[in-house]
């Protein structure tokens, strides 16, 4: 008798009775210290056209005991065993910040079982990255400390969810929780500076791929959304900062529902 594969946690939409599903689900991947739940609002603007499925990646939420966390190739199988698992030969892949550099990765690896590519503020693209806000981040506990870490995350003018810091910490309360983040965040920076993706190969995947970023993120900056190969569009929003499915959902929302109606056209 073989071990029964495990499946990365899924947290599943839509879409509506008697709407039109475009076959191809929409998988979300949330960024470093997320979870599928920062993903709600989205998941509940697409359940009227497609399904969504947002999974808790390694290290993080429902998955804070994988066996095996660290870098984004890591995550990037793991993603790619759960979507074998659950026969989803095709998918239409969405990633925010990390899991945009784990998305970018199952691309370029498999082009083939991919509809169409959404990135928001993806990781990777360049080799810079607010190392010091990550890793204060990754480490801190009490809801008060998260809360002002938060802050950072988000344009000047935008609202930092009053119950996300709460949800984060008490989803840090479990054990090992912590330890899972600095290791993941060790295994992305190198030093002061964020192992970087072949960007150029995204000219190169056959289905349509977005870019969307904010001029007022404070994690990774702006400027790596410029020079994508000409094919990539990409969407920067003014005075939005790193946390673009929770600052501007509706509008993340129809660039991601635009990018899938391309990608089944």
């Amino acid at each position: 008798m073989t071990d029964q594969v495990r499946l990365l946690p899924v947290q599943e939409y839509g879409p509506e009775s008697g709407s039109r599903d475009t076959g191809a689900p929409v998988v979300l991947l949330h960024g470093f210290g997320g979870d599928a739940v920062s993903w709600a609002n989205i998941q509940t603007a697409l359940s009227r056209h497609v399904r969504s499925l947002a999974f808790d990646l390694p290290g993080h939420g429902a998955a804070v005991d994988w066996p095996e966390i660290g870098h984004a190739g890591m995550t990037a199988k793991a993603v790619s065993t759960t979507l074998d698992g659950l026969s989803l030969d095709k998918v239409h892949l969405v990633g925010h910040s990390m899991g945009g550099a784990i998305a970018t990765l199952i691309a370029l690896r498999a082009p083939e079982r991919i509809a169409s590519l959404t990135l928001l503020a993806p990781g990777g693209f360049g080799e810079e990255i607010n190392h010091r806000l990550l890793r204060r981040y990754a480490s801190a506990r009490d809801e008060e400390q998260i809360q002002m870490l938060l802050e950072q995350f988000f344009g000047w003018e935008s609202l930092v969810p009053r119950k996300l810091a709460a949800h984060i910490a008490q989803v840090r309360s479990r054990p090992g929780a912590i330890e899972a983040l600095e290791t993941i965040v060790e295994a992305i920076i190198d030093g002061e500076r964020q192992k970087t993706l072949p960007r150029d190969k995204l000219g190169e995947l056959p289905c349509p791929v977005k870019v969307i970023w904010g001029t007022q993120d404070r994690v990774l900056p702006t400027r790596q959304a410029h020079r994508l190969p000409g094919s990539v569009a990409a969407h920067v929003f003014e005075r939005v900062g790193h946390m673009l499915q929770v600052e501007i959902p509706r509008e993340v929302a129809r660039l991601v529902l635009e990018n899938v109606r391309a990608g089944t056209s």
